[in-house]
C-alpha cells in the first residue's frame, strides 16, 4: 500500500539531528520544579526570538496547539457561546469547541484560481453570541494564507481573532499581501498559535504557544494556564537549543514539499496551493468521493483522504500529503492518474 496521507514527520524519512535533540533534554535544571504560568522566561525568550520583534510577555506556552485553543475558548466563551471556524478545514475544531461547551459555526472559503474567505458567509454566521473568529494561516488542507484584505474584512466586526499559524513557515512563493503573524498586525484583540509540532517536526515534544496583542487578555490567560501548569519543564529547558535547529530542518522540509509539489503538478492538476503540507486533487465526478477513495485503496493500493473529511461543500476531491517520501508519492500519483484516466 502507498500511503499518500502521511502527516507524521517522524515517520516520513526526515533526517533529524538526534544527538542535539536528545542532549538538550539532559539539562540538569530540569531536575528542579519551577512553576511558571506563562512558561519559563528563557523558553519564552527563545520563542520571541524566533519572531524577531516580540517581547517575551506576549508569549504564553502551552503543551500543544489544541491546548491553546482550549485555553482561549475558556477565556473568551461561556457555555453556549459561539466561535466561527473555516470550511473546508481541519476537522478538529468541532471537537475542541464542543469539549468547552462552545458551538462552532462554519464560514466558507471559496475557490477561484485560489482560495479566499467569503465575507458574506462570515457575516451570515455572526450572532450576538459570537466570541471569536478562527482563521488557519495557511489553511489545512487548502494551503491558502490570510491576506491583508481578508484581515481588514474580518476586523470590521470587532470580534477577537484566533489565528492558527502552525504551517506558516511552509510557503511556496513570496507574497507581500500575506499576513504572517496576525497578533502583531490586527487592530482587534488577536491571538496567534504555533508550536514545535510543525515548526520543528517534533509533535512528540509537546510545546506550543499563544502570542497575544492584548495585555489584559494575556493576564487572564496567565490565570487559566496557572490552573493547569501543563507544559513539561525539560521541554522548556530544551526549547532554545531545539529552535537553533529550525533553519536546517526547514530547508530539508521545503525541499521535500517542493519536490512532491512539482511531481504533482507534472502528473495531475491540483488546485492552487500556497503553502502547508497538503494538496487537493479534483477527481472526475463519475464516482463519489467515497467510491473513489475505496477504489484507489482496494484496486490500486493507494491511500488518500476524501474531501468530506475536511467538510468540502462539493465533490469530488482527494487530499494528499506532500510530506510522503518522493518515491512513494510519485508511484501513488502514477496509479491515481491511471485510474482517473480509465474512469474519467
Amino acid at each position: 500500500m502507498l500511503d499518500l496521507t502521511e502527516s507524521n514527520p517522524t515517520r516520513a524519512g526526515i533526517v533529524y539531528e538526534s544527538d542535539v535533540i536528545l542532549e538538550a533534554l539532559r539539562n540538569r535544571e530540569s531536575l528542579g520544579y519551577e512553576p511558571a504560568a506563562l512558561g519559563l522566561r528563557k523558553a519564552r525568550e527563545a520563542v520571541a526570538g524566533y519572531y524577531g520583534n516580540l517581547q517575551p510577555d506576549q508569549v504564553l506556552l502551552t503543551a500543544s496547539t489544541s491546548e491553546a485553543y482550549s485555553f482561549l475558548f475558556k477565556l473568551l466563551c461561556d457555555p453556549g457561546d459561539e466561535v466561527l471556524v473555516p470550511r473546508p478545514s481541519y476537522p478538529l475544531f468541532d471537537f475542541l469547541a464542543r469539549l468547552e461547551c462552545v458551538e462552532p459555526r462554519q464560514y466558507s472559503l471559496r475557490y477561484h484560481e485560489g482560495w479566499w474567505i467569503d465575507p458574506e458567509s462570515v457575516e451570515r454566521q455572526i450572532t450576538d453570541r459570537t466570541r471569536a473568529i478562527v482563521v488557519v494561516n495557511p489553511n489545512n488542507p487548502t494551503g491558502s494564507y490570510l491576506k491583508r484584505h481578508d484581515l481588514e474584512c474580518l476586523e470590521r466586526w470587532g470580534i477577537t481573532l484566533i489565528s492558527d499559524e502552525v504551517f506558516s513557515d511552509y510557503g511556496f512563493e513570496e507574497d507581500p499581501d500575506r499576513v504572517p503573524l496576525v497578533a502583531a498586525r490586527a487592530r482587534v484583540p488577536a491571538f496567534s498559535l504555533n508550536g514545535f509540532s510543525k515548526l520543528l517536526g517534533l509533535p512528540q515534544m509537546k510545546l506550543g504557544w499563544i502570542v497575544g496583542n492584548d495585555a489584559e487578555s494575556m493576564r487572564k490567560l496567565e490565570f487559566v494556564a496557572d490552573t493547569y501548569l501543563s507544559v513539561s519543564g525539560p521541554v522548556q529547558h530544551a526549547a532554545a537549543a531545539w529552535l537553533g535547529l529550525r533553519e536546517r530542518f526547514h530547508g530539508q522540509m521545503m525541499a521535500r514539499l517542493r519536490a512532491n509539489l512539482v511531481a504533482l503538478r507534472r502528473m495531475l492538476e491540483p488546485l492552487r496551493v500556497e503553502g502547508g503540507w497538503c494538496a487537493i486533487v479534483p477527481l472526475p465526478r463519475t464516482l463519489s468521493e467515497e467510491e473513489w477513495v475505496l477504489r484507489l485503496l482496494e484496486e490500486e493500493g493507494v491511500l488518500v483522504q476524501p474531501g468530506y473529511f475536511y467538510d468540502f461543500e462539493s465533490e469530488a476531491f482527494a487530499v494528499v500529503s506532500l510530506l510522503a517520501e518522493p518515491s512513494v508519492f510519485e508511484e501513488g500519483l502514477a496509479r491515481m492518474k491511471r485510474r482517473m484516466d480509465e474512469q474519467g
